[in-house]
């Protein structure tokens, strides 16, 4: 009789363990699972936001533009073109058309990163390879 209560009782202890091995296991899956890591902050976009129209108005002390109804910041980090070539934020004047993208910064101001300044170059049209009229 004392061998069979020793045989009940081992398999008591077998059946315990691995009820405990089971219980535990999902916790264990769930710890390594990538949704329970803090997201990752997005990379900032390359470009920002499109801008375009022609400037109202320039604020030169403050190194400032307004297109519209945004009054967009030139900053140090800020590209400007003129015709393709490089410039600089004088050569940005009222009335003048520009196109460019800005990032809003944490206090919401308009950050530009890019700023062309002169009218869009249209596409001159496709040429095609017929034969020319006689």
């Amino acid at each position: 009789m004392k061998n069979k209560i020793a045989k009940t009782a081992l398999k008591l202890t077998l059946l315990a363990f691995v009820a405990a091995a089971l219980a535990t296991a999902p916790a264990v899956c769930r710890a390594d699972d990538a949704t329970n890591t803090p997201a990752a902050t997005p990379a900032p976009k390359k470009h920002g936001l499109p801008f375009h129209g022609k400037v109202a108005s320039v604020d030169a002390t403050a190194m400032a533009f307004t297109v519209g109804t945004m009054t967009i910041n030139v900053t140090s980090e800020t590209k400007i073109t003129k015709d393709g070539q490089p410039a600089v934020f004088a050569d940005i004047t009222t009335g003048a058309a520009v196109r460019g993208s800005y990032k809003k910064d944490d206090a919401g101001k308009l950050n530009a990163t890019l700023v062309r300044i002169g009218a869009m170059k249209k596409a001159a049209p496709a040429s095609t390879n017929a034969p020319p009229a006689q």
